[in-house]
């Protein structure tokens, strides 16, 4: 693979948009093409009296109905196959915690093509073949481990595969073979302040990190700037979903103007979650993907429950691929509560800009009596909470408020104390739903 500066791959992520879009419709209809050999697309075919060799536009698409995790889960999984089991080099699985694990498989030729596109991604923000990688994420079934790290090797980077926990020694590592650039949760990556503290070190003078790839769970802009402050990295957006292939559907170019979606691989729409209509561009809606170089589980209109926009006008880093805003979160992590529709990034974007508050919090929903309850822990800085009362009734009464104007309901603070909390090394578990008819009772 050669290089130029910039590109990891120009021929790609130079495409006008023109030809971007011709290359689409080409690989959209070969797509469409290799589906009517998968015994699941005949029948959705038939069902939606979809012909697809009567695509002439990308726009027909629309006339396809929309799939989602039921759809995957409600079956065999091989039947979405339009390669022999035999062709099949591996699968993987969703992590399983809005419900049953999605599989997908992969055949060596959508291995390969994976790996070019996170490669694509590292190197578009730096990375290069004299850097130490170190991956803090999951290996195994999830998809964020292994997408990055062969893409790492391929641009020729120092691989450490720690994956994810065991904190003081991912420190240790990073000190003893000079880390440059990490793959982390951003929850964790909070985590590892306190145990950098407790080490007595400072991330910015300790270690020789300056990039840090942040994903597999939504995220503010506070909560990324905190990360770049901390740690004095460079710190990037990436957005990927097992079901499409993993890390590397969109990502971060240094502009941080949005996420470049890759577009060559993946044809994207932007609906209203609920009319399933296509908004207009930089409204907000759920983001939907059909996959346009998949050779052995393609996935046509695939819903994501993930809400985002599409950034209007072209990047200034001169690649045309569309770009989406960051993830709001998903339309299946939103709770209401008293009437009220509440995502979890917007109580997270209060406290962060909170001074003297900790790295951990949790919203529990509960019912008392007959009335729905909002409580939200927050755990306070040491010297805070060692402090006078006075201090700390001040910053609860101003989160209160503060929360209360975002999300219009007024909730019940509570300040606790630093490593009170469950601070877990994979992602973070946000809301706790007690509620009777949570529970089903």
């Amino acid at each position: 693979m050669s290089a130029d500066v910039e590109h990891w791959n120009p021929d790609m992520e130079l495409l006008g948009r023109e030809d971007l879009e011709a290359l689409q419709l080409e690989r959209l209809r070969k797509t469409l093409q290799r589906c009517t050999s998968s015994p699941f697309y005949q029948a959705w075919f038939r069902s939606a009296d979809f012909d697809p060799r009567k695509v002439g536009s990308l726009a027909d698409m629309s006339n396809l109905p929309c799939m989602d995790k039921d759809t995957l889960r409600d079956g065999d999984p091989t039947r979405f196959l339009t390669v022999p089991l035999d062709d099949i080099v591996r699968m993987h699985s969703s992590s399983g915690t809005t419900g049953q694990a999605t599989v997908t498989f992969h055949t060596a030729a959508d291995i390969e093509a994976w790996a070019e596109l996170v490669a694509r991604c590292m190197y578009m923000t730096g990375v290069r073949r004299t850097d130490v990688f170190q991956n803090m994420m999951g290996y195994g079934l999830f998809t964020g481990g292994l997408g990055f790290h062969y893409a790492a090797e391929r641009i020729g980077a120092m691989v450490i595969p720690a994956g994810s926990g065991n904190s003081r020694r991912q420190i240790q590592l990073m000190r003893d073979f000079h880390t440059t650039v990490v793959h982390i949760i951003p929850s964790y990556a909070l985590y590892l302040l306190e145990v950098f503290g407790e080490l007595g070190l400072d991330p910015r003078t300790g270690t020789d990190l300056r990039i840090a790839f942040i994903g597999a769970e939504p995220h503010t802009e506070a909560l990324r700037q905190r990360i770049e402050e901390t740690y004095g990295v460079d710190a990037y957006n990436s957005y990927g979903l097992t079901e499409m292939c993993g890390p590397g559907v969109a990502f971060e170019c240094p502009a941080k103007q949005g996420m470049h979606v890759w577009e060559d691989s993946f044809l994207v729409e932007v609906l209203d979650p609920v009319t399933l209509e296509l908004v207009e561009e930089g409204e907000e809606g759920e983001l939907v993907f059909t996959t346009l170089n998949r050779e052995g589980m393609p996935l046509l209109r695939y819903r994501t429950h993930d809400l985002a926009s599409v950034h209007p006008g072209e990047c200034s880093c001169g690649r045309v691929h569309r770009r989406i805003s960051r993830i709001k979160g998903r339309s299946d992590d939103m709770f209401i509560i008293k009437g009220v529709n509440v995502f979890p990034m917007q109580v997270e974007r209060v406290l962060l800009e909170a001074l003297g508050v900790g790295s951990n919090y949790r919203i529990v929903l509960d019912t008392v009596g007959s009335m729905d309850e909002m409580r939200v822990l927050v755990e306070v800085a040491g010297e805070l909470w060692r402090g006078e009362v006075r201090e700390l009734n001040r910053l609860r009464r101003k989160i209160t408020e503060e929360l209360r104007q975002e999300v219009l309901v007024t909730p019940l603070v509570e300040l606790v104390e630093p490593g009170s909390l469950p601070a877990g090394e994979g992602k973070a578990v946000r809301v706790v739903d007690k509620r009777e008819h949570a529970r089903g009772d």
